[in-house]
């Protein structure tokens, strides 16, 4: 079992840029796939990026070239960096771990893969 403590978020101009960190405690942590989940206002979860076990990852088209996920199995954190935000990134950021084995897309894709979940971040982008 997981627990993960996020850290991060806030508010930015669009253009700017933010630094996301999830930290986890318990076993095991380097044999989860990890991810990023938000939730816009009035929408459902949708996945941002995910890093496997072995560091392979998947992202949201809209985010390509913009967000990096990373991941450091010996001090148990993954973080999200974004670079060149914009109004429609604004959402509740949820890290996510997933103990099933399956591909990054796969995961991209369905939200419900994810066993543990963080407490959630506000990042705000304002035009």
């Amino acid at each position: 079992q997981l627990q993960l403590v996020q850290s991060g978020g806030g508010s930015v101009q669009a253009g700017g840029s933010l630094t996301l960190s999830c930290r986890a405690t318990g076993q095991l942590f380097s044999s989860y796939s990890m991810g990023w989940i938000r939730q816009a206002p009035g929408k459902q979860h949708e996945g941002v990026a995910v890093i496997d076990s072995d560091g392979h990852t998947d992202y949201l088209d809209s985010v390509k070239g913009r967000f990096t996920i990373s991941r450091h199995n010996t001090n148990n954190t993954l973080y999200l960096q974004m670079n060149s935000l914009k109004p429609e990134d604004t959402g509740i950021y949820y890290c996510a771990a997933s103990r099933y084995r399956v591909t990054p897309s796969r995961a991209l894709a369905d939200a419900t893969l994810f066993n543990y979940w963080g407490q959630g971040t506000q990042v705000t982008v304002s035009s």
